[in-house]
């Protein structure tokens, strides 16, 4: 249980950053998708390179996991096909329209924004259908 305090204590602090950076801003990801500002490109950058080093950092000093088993980073196969681009292409348009990544919307609602409720329901709603037929889905 401690250690899942220690997470979602991080993942407050990490949802304070995302709200002071800017990077919830509906204004500064409409810049990002009509190329008129560097500011989420430099910050989407970042945080790819940030996740490579630690990739690296934790297959080459073998660390382990919070409760001790070994971290296995199995190798990623790049595919190709519809489910590729029609997938990106859904995820970029829904994340245009409602000026949201699903990845803050817990951050955004938790920052006051609450007309995202209805976005962060519509994600779960997702989620939850995806689950449901994922075993019919040709993978």
């Amino acid at each position: 249980m401690r250690g899942l305090l220690r997470y979602l204590a991080l993942g407050v602090v990490f949802g304070i950053l995302l709200i002071k950076s800017d990077v919830v801003s509906w204004f500064r990801i409409q810049e990002m998708f009509r190329f008129q500002a560097f500011h989420m490109y430099g910050i989407i950058g970042s945080a790819v390179l940030t996740a490579g080093v630690s990739l690296q950092l934790i297959k080459r000093l073998g660390l382990r996991s919070i409760g001790g088993e070994d971290i296995a980073i199995p190798a990623k196969s790049l595919g190709r096909g519809t489910r590729y681009w029609l997938g990106g292409t859904l995820f970029g348009l829904g994340w245009g329209i409602i000026g949201a990544c699903p990845g803050p919307l817990f951050a955004l609602v938790g920052g006051g924004v609450t007309v995202m409720l209805v976005a962060l329901l519509g994600a779960i709603g997702g989620t939850w259908v995806y689950g449901t037929v994922r075993a019919s889905l040709p993978h």
